[in-house]
């Protein structure tokens, strides 16, 4: 199975090769380029970064590239803090973040792909239309019926807050769910490990009143079901979460209810 969606009858092409500016330290990358406007093939590129004039994340090399190379290479950034997930991409191999991704910790060639199993729209940025229309299905916002407190918040107790921990952090990159085979197989009924642990975010929470609606929606042998526990999910998550306890979880709630 390709690791990313490719056009109709094309095939990954060797591209060209760029030199740093600059003598020192350098370091190879072999980055994916696709432009869908030129018509062409894909390929890949290869880049020589000098290292000893450059920042020490794989996203300040790519930004040396942009700036100093090619400024026709693409990419989603925006934070440089681990925090947004906009820098999610293939980084030798394993999914993970651009921006805490170090240099040093890559082999010699550094290869850079989109995240895979997901259509292309341009180089390193891959298309989440659908990833967050499967967010948006799930309602993540908190849903009650009884009337607010009168000038009040809605209180939790630090018991019920720390029910939380390990869910909140997720910033939607998608490694977990672009990690995942039953993702790849079934993205367009399963729901993948990033939503639902987005999901189970507003079923572990005290001050949400529609827990029986929530999982009506999830009830599904695909949307819910299809996870099998592979842990693809947790191994790939930049943040050190767990997707595949919530969605057991979510799946203990399930059962519980029809106890």
């Amino acid at each position: 199975m390709a690791d990313f969606f490719l056009p109709k009858n094309s095939k990954v092409q060797k591209g060209t090769a760029h030199a740093a500016k600059t003598g020192g330290k350098t370091k190879t990358f072999k980055v994916y380029r696709y432009d869908p406007d030129s018509g062409e093939n894909p390929r890949y590129d290869t880049f020589e970064v000098d290292t000893e004039n450059c920042g020490p994340m794989v996203l300040d090399a790519l930004i040396k590239m942009k700036g100093e190379q090619d400024a026709s290479l693409t990419f989603r950034r925006s934070c440089r803090e681990g925090i947004c997930g906009s820098c999610s991409m293939n980084i030798d191999g394993k999914n993970g973040l651009a921006c805490t991704t170090a240099i040093e910790d890559c082999k010699s060639e550094v290869t850079l792909t989109p995240l895979p199993h997901m259509e292309v729209i341009k180089d390193l940025v891959p298309d989440f239309t659908h990833f967050y229309a499967q967010y948006a299905s799930i309602k993540p916002w908190l849903q009650t019926v009884t009337p607010e407190p009168s000038g009040k918040e809605r209180l939790q107790s630090p018991e019920d807050r720390a029910k939380l921990d390990g869910l909140y952090e997720c910033i939607l990159c998608a490694c977990c769910s672009t990690s995942c085979p039953s993702y790849w197989w079934n993205s367009d009924k399963f729901l993948g490990p990033a939503i639902l642990l987005q999901a189970y975010r507003w079923l572990a929470d005290s001050r949400d009143e529609m827990a029986g609606e929530r999982l009506d929606e999830l009830e599904d042998p695909f949307r819910l079901y299809r996870c099998h526990t592979i842990m693809n999910c947790a191994n790939a998550c930049p943040k050190g979460l767990n997707p595949a306890k919530a969605i057991a979880e979510t799946k203990k709630m399930v059962a519980e209810r029809h106890l």
